[in-house]
């Protein structure tokens, strides 16, 4: 998902230098969406982890 917010923020970036601004506006937010997505995922997995290593210590004990 990071992969192809990067890849929008890019051709969002090269049609701003080329003029097309419609272009440039509706990658761009793609890429924020896009970016956003990969952030509330990640943090989701990280809290997962977290209580998973809890979990994990509560059965060993």
């Amino acid at each position: 998902m990071l992969k192809y917010a990067i890849i929008f923020a890019i051709i969002s970036l090269i049609a701003g230098a080329l003029g097309f601004t419609g272009v440039a506006a509706g990658s761009a937010g793609i890429a924020k969406i896009l970016f956003g997505l990969f952030l509330l995922v990640a943090i989701v997995f990280v809290v997962l982890a977290a209580l998973g290593v809890g979990a994990v210590r509560k059965a060993i004990d």
